[in-house]
């Protein structure tokens, strides 16, 4: 082959190249990139469940057959996985080790982790916020410091896909200390949390999380400013009313407003009101529930596909967590020392899976 005919042939196979080029770009419609679709969040606490895998408790998954609770919730369309973790209990139940076993075990199933830190030794809610005791003698700054530290470490060894500075903060976090009184410490606690998250993970998302719905907006309006990415909200009937119209109103604005993600972080419903053990329970009287919704099976699957919806439709929401779902009777129908909740669970007194786990499959 001489020079010009290479030459030709070069030319021929590089216009052909270019006009491939032009028709894959002519494929491509007019107008901006599609928006991806955005992940929803299907959670369940499921805390009580190493505690109660350790008692011996059988699960029975919809059909009857015996299977563990984890797959039947992933098989149902659970995606993720809540877990509360105390700094220092008096049993090893909610603590760090106990929590690091279980989220490997939900992360090997291909569950996402959602970590709620108490920082406390024991349950924090808005009534109770007793700061972990081996900081009760430090000063602010030093628990600040410590705070960061600890949630470092937190993100390095568990690797959370959301992780929450607090649990139902409502009234501050650590007091005396982080009380909400005391904003700018609040605040500053909140900051550090944040920081030690951002410092160790570009992924994991930060959730400030408040119980109820009704006085929410002025509560994320004092800790504007903070770095967070989503606001979560405990709902139960019994605490924070029964209008779900409200609710829903509520999370879209406050979505809009802050230019948050939000979700529900709690709720629960129960399909009797019925007991299995000598525990008082949380719910137990009609006055309990909500119109259209009666403690039965059904009724409990109504309120989660209602809850679901609530937490999906605006723009900004992005789902739900069940809370006690997996809280059985597991010490026994004598027990006084039991649940409190084995009403509001997914499964029956025979510890067989009820209808309002399908929920998480109705997307």
């Amino acid at each position: 082959m001489n020079l010009q005919s290479f030459i030709k042939k070069l030319a021929f196979f590089s216009g052909f190249a270019i006009l491939l080029t032009l028709a894959a770009c002519g494929d491509k419609p007019d107008g901006p990139d599609p928006v991806p679709e955005k992940f929803i969040i299907k959670a369940a606490d499921l805390s009580f469940l190493p505690e109660i895998e350790d008692a011996g408790v059988a699960f029975y998954n919809r059909g009857g057959q015996a299977e563990g609770m984890l797959k039947t919730l992933k098989d149902a369309g659970m995606n993720t996985v809540r877990i509360r973790l105390w700094k220092n209990p008096v049993t090893p139940h909610s603590g760090f080790t106990e929590v690091k076993a279980f989220s490997e075990k939900v992360r090997a199933m291909g569950l996402k982790v959602w970590i709620t830190v108490h920082y406390s030794d024991t349950w924090a809610d808005p009534g109770s916020q007793i700061i972990p005791a081996a900081w009760a003698s430090l000063g602010y700054y030093a628990v600040k410091d410590s705070l960061y530290a600890y949630t470092s470490m937190i993100v390095n060894e568990l690797n959370p896909d959301y992780i929450q500075i607090g649990n139902e903060i409502n009234n501050g976090m650590m007091w005396p200390l982080g009380n909400l009184g005391f904003l700018s410490n609040l605040r500053g606690l909140l900051d550090s949390g944040a920081k030690a998250v951002r410092d160790n993970s570009s992924t994991c998302k930060i959730i400030i999380h408040y119980a109820g719905f009704e006085e929410a907006e002025d509560f994320y309006s004092q800790i504007a400013g903070v770095d967070f990415d989503v606001i979560g909200l405990s709902y139960y009937p019994m605490w924070h009313g029964k209008n779900l119209g409200l609710l829903e109103t509520t999370l879209d604005s406050l979505g809009k407003k802050f230019d948050k993600q939000v979700l529900i972080a709690e709720t629960a419903y129960p399909f009797t009101l019925g007991w299995n053990d000598w525990t008082n329970n949380v719910v137990g009287l009609e006055e309990h529930l909500v119109d259209g919704y009666p403690a039965t099976p059904a009724g409990q699957k109504s309120f989660l596909q209602e809850i679901k919806r609530i937490s999906t439709s605006a723009e900004k929401s992005i789902g739900f967590a069940y809370w006690g779902g997996e809280w059985v009777a597991y010490k026994g129908t004598q027990a006084t020392n039991g649940s409190s909740y084995e009403n509001q669970a997914f499964y029956d007194f025979e510890n067989k899976a009820l209808p309002v786990i399908d929920t998480y499959g109705d997307y």
